[in-house]
């Protein structure tokens, strides 16, 4: 997988037009100007917990025994339960609100830096560990895109309104049920052959 595909998937995963209708219920009560900061502040702190488990990932997964076949089909696993998610949501159990200032959750994680594209990204450095330099530049570029999004969102949610939103989010679930799929087979793939 090269770069560009990577950042592609990871993007996919990261979901900044399904996002953007949450953050910016979440943080509605905020003025722009600040939840541009929050958004900021978050959208870093979720590219640094990437790039921890990108670096550390390897010795996470040796540590705790797991082996790349098995990290594929859960991490498959997972993907194609989020992206049912994006095309089929359940916005009644979605928080309308927040009382006080976001702090790591639930912006940075789960919204940005989820579960999926943690997983993702141990994928990625289990199968190719000699790549780390591609997988690094395509978390950035990726954390780059979704920061832009997310930073822009309050003008971008008024121009696109909540079904716009929604409605890509739908499109992009249905591109990552696909990429979770091939994920999945790729590992029972691996395993069978292993």
């Amino acid at each position: 997988m090269n770069v560009i595909s990577a950042a592609l998937l990871l993007l996919l995963i990261m979901d900044p037009f399904g996002n953007l209708v949450l953050i910016n219920t979440l943080l509605a009560d905020w003025p722009v100007r600040k939840r541009r900061w929050i958004i900021l502040r978050e959208a870093l702190i979720a590219y640094l917990l990437l790039v921890f488990f990108l670096v550390a990932g390897n010795q996470i997964l040796g540590f705790l025994g797991i082996e790349q076949p098995a990290l594929s089909i859960s991490g498959g696993v997972v993907l194609f339960l989020i992206a049912l998610g994006m095309v089929f949501p359940d916005r009644s159990v979605a928080p309308t609100s927040l009382e006080v200032e976001p702090l790591i959750v639930p912006v940075a994680v789960p919204l940005i830096a989820g579960p999926s594209a943690i997983a993702a990204l141990l994928v990625f450095v289990s199968r190719e560990p000699e790549s780390l330099g591609r997988w690094f530049l395509a978390v950035t570029l990726a954390s780059a895109v979704v920061t832009l999004i997310l930073s822009l969102s309050p003008p971008l949610f008024q121009r696109l309104g909540k079904r716009g939103a929604i409605a890509i989010e739908k499109l992009m679930g249905m591109l990552l049920i696909m990429l979770s799929v091939q994920m999945l087979l790729n590992g029972l793939e691996s395993y069978l052959n292993g």
